[in-house]
């Protein structure tokens, strides 16, 4: 059986104000033909499907036509699509179509029902014949693992973090066992799931946020037990193994999340089984936005960008400016290096006014010792903003650090703290 591995779409997001809806339809068109011109008949997405709990109705549309492609195309070599939910994904949102979706042999888990024998599927070959059973562990929620106690420690919501993760994989396999020995037949389990393991690999502002709030690396490769032939995760934006392993793995996500993966190569996992013993191939995704990162000072950058346009690039760039000219200065030539060309600029950088604002008046004086309003206050100060102006800005900044706090709320809520 030949199987497809991919994660982390996170159809609907955006970059630093910038929409990406064409590199998510030249990357699902990419994938359809993948599946296509390598014969894949199983379709594995381990979470994150979407940015967020609510997406658009031209993202919803995105998903919706590679399904169609996939599974409802005269000819597709994908039999199956099996689709479990992660951390940014709602539960609820991609469970509601999940009943029409089976019946095109499509297979969508948002959320643990309480039975885990739902997540265990067994899926047939045109004949008729079992050919695999998938583990379709959806995001395992903080409120779906453990209870919570009066009086508990940090170490002990910990340990039962990780407890409540292994008894669930292990209950997992227990019936999948079962249900290949009741089969009769030897043909593969694979695991999905969407988690932080021990040992994880990272890049700067890549949006992988920690999924169980002080326990960021708290599971093991010891989770999944041994009846799993492969275990296709999500989470991670890094194409890596579990310990070193072949058969457990993150695939990545398929474009670029910021620019600290600009020059990151994307992949999705092919895995082929001759029986239960998976062969891993990866796929390297192409490049449909290019992303650079500069910095400099103001004729270092202008180099840079006339080389980029001299090459005929169309990347977007993020500009770390290093030097002591004032910000309106340094936006005015770098949006005069790039008129005329391709490239787009999306961030500049520039620490020179958080410099100024944060000059300490006294040798112990540290950002975590001020509050927000504090430094906020010191930005205006250091960039000379006129008194008139300072009640709107002020009331503005008010109003965003209180959406962030009551992202902030809502975020503990879902994950049941």
């Amino acid at each position: 059986m030949r199987v497809l591995h991919t994660s982390d779409w996170h159809l609907g997001r955006s970059l630093f104000g910038r929409g990406r809806q064409r590199e998510f339809e030249a990357f699902l068109d990419w994938l359809a033909g993948t599946v296509e011109s390598r014969g894949i008949e199983l379709l594995v997405v381990a979470g994150d499907i979407f940015d967020t709990t609510t997406p658009g109705n031209a993202t919803q549309k995105l998903y919706y036509q590679f399904l169609n492609r996939i599974a409802l195309t005269p000819g597709s070599p994908c039999r199956h699509v099996v689709i479990t939910s992660g951390n940014h994904d709602s539960p609820t949102f991609l469970d509601a179509p999940k009943e029409l979706l089976r019946a095109f042999d499509v297979h969508v888990l948002g959320a643990v029902t309480g039975n885990p024998e739902d997540e265990v599927r067994v899926l047939h070959d045109r004949q008729g014949s079992p050919e695999a059973i998938v583990c379709a562990v959806p995001f395992l929620r903080d409120r779906d693992i453990r209870t919570v106690e009066a009086g508990e420690s940090l170490e002990d919501k910990i340990r039962k973090l990780s407890d409540g993760v292994s008894l669930h994989y292990a209950e997992i396999a227990r019936i999948a066992d079962e249900r290949r020995q009741s089969l009769g037949a030897d043909i593969p389990v694979i695991a999905m799931g969407h988690l932080f393991t021990a040992g994880c690999i990272t890049v700067e502002e890549d949006g992988v946020r920690e999924v169980y709030a002080g326990a960021l690396s708290l599971i093991c490769s010891a989770a999944f037990p041994p009846v799993f032939d492969y275990v296709a995760l999500g989470h991670m934006h890094v194409p890596q193994r579990v310990d070193k392993t072949e058969h457990m793995r993150y695939c990545g996500s398929p474009i670029p999340m910021g620019f600290g993966e600009a020059k990151q190569e994307k992949l999705v996992l092919q895995v082929d089984f001759e029986g239960r013993t998976p062969a891993v191939t990866e796929i390297a995704i192409p490049c449909f936005q290019p992303l650079e990162r500069l910095a400099g000072g103001l004729d270092e950058l202008s180099l840079s960008i006339a080389a980029l346009r001299s090459a005929g690039s169309t990347a977007w760039l993020e500009i770390e400016y290093r030097g002591d000219e004032p910000p309106a200065v340094v936006q005015q030539a770098m949006e005069k290096a790039v008129a005329g060309s391709l490239l787009e600029i999306r961030r500049i950088r520039n620490n020179r006014p958080l410099q100024q604002a944060l000059r300490q008046s006294a040798t112990d004086e540290t950002l975590q010792q001020l509050d927000p309003e504090a430094v906020f206050s010191r930005c205006l100060d250091a960039y000379g903003t006129e008194e008139a102006l300072r009640p709107d800005l002020l009331a503005s900044y008010r109003e965003v650090l209180r959406s962030i706090r009551e992202e902030d709320v809502m975020a503990e809520k879902e994950s049941g703290l």
